[in-house]
């Protein structure tokens, strides 16, 4: 996906689909407080639009989806001491992978290319992940003397196992597609010149639910997956009880009664 603008983060809506693109292909799309700012405001007027049911993320370019956090940009960071590293570097990328993590519509991941560090974070906070089979993924951050600072030592335990975890985080080493398919990393891999289509294609799907339960069944799993199991269903019950009085379940339960396709409108 070649790009003729300077901006960090291009952004293309088509239909109730947008799609944000990390945009510095010559720097394998780092995460530099640039990005992670852009992409935050983007994710803001998303969230307003109600036409939006879906976000797709993908990178620039055919080598990378992200390589991870800029060193050149936080390396200051760091050299000016802890207050302002953990405010600058360390407090924006989670706050970047909590948003995405807990953002009220689906975003899926197209991976194109290498997922390192702070991109494989980004990848493990979207609720959904489609890769390319050239996609490589990798937590080097041990290589360079510090721990994955975006979430990475919380979420990949949560979503792959505490061992298979550790091994990736101890030793930097990288894995395919195929291996992170295998892991529960992401979903699914697909050819290249499919990535953008499948993406697409499951966002279709999605679209085509009721948007308030799409929203209720993302808020369930997210906050009730680190619960205990009766916490956790107080939450499944929160978000049941939101969606009581909507036209959206009643036209849902009709439908079925009636055997027909729903026509939901998203209230």
């Amino acid at each position: 996906m070649a790009s003729t603008t300077t901006r960090p983060v291009l952004i293309d809506i088509d239909g109730n689909i947008a799609t944000l693109t990390l945009n510095r292909p010559a720097k394998l799309n780092a995460l530099n407080y640039e990005t992670i700012d852009e992409l935050q405001k983007h994710l803001d007027s998303i969230e307003r639009d109600e036409a939006i049911r879906v976000v797709i993320l993908t990178g620039a370019g055919e080598k990378a989806f992200s390589a991870g956090a800029d060193i050149a940009g936080f390396s200051s960071s760091v050299e000016a001491g802890v207050t302002t590293a953990m405010r600058e570097f360390v407090g924006r990328g989670q706050a970047l992978t909590r948003r995405v993590e807990n953002f009220p519509k689906p975003v899926i991941a197209a991976v194109n290319g290498l997922a390192f560090g702070g991109g494989c974070e980004v990848v493990e906070a979207c609720p959904l992940a489609i890769a390319s089979e050239t996609a490589r993924f990798a937590k080097p951050e041990i290589n360079l003397g510090f721990p994955p600072p975006f979430g990475g030592t919380q979420r990949l335990p949560r979503h792959i196992g505490r061992k298979r975890a550790l091994q990736l985080i101890l030793t930097g080493e990288q894995i395919s597609a195929e291996e992170a398919a295998r892991i529960g990393l992401i979903n699914e891999v697909v050819p290249a010149s499919r990535l953008l289509a499948r993406a697409r294609e499951l966002a279709a799907t999605i679209i085509g639910k009721s948007a308030i339960a799409v929203s209720a069944c993302l808020a369930s799993v997210t906050r009730g997956i680190n619960l205990s199991i009766d916490e956790g269903l107080a939450v499944e019950a929160n978000q049941f009880a939101r969606i009581v009085h909507t036209h959206d379940i009643r036209e849902g339960i009709d439908a079925f009664l009636e055997h027909r396709p729903p026509h939901f409108n998203g209230h």
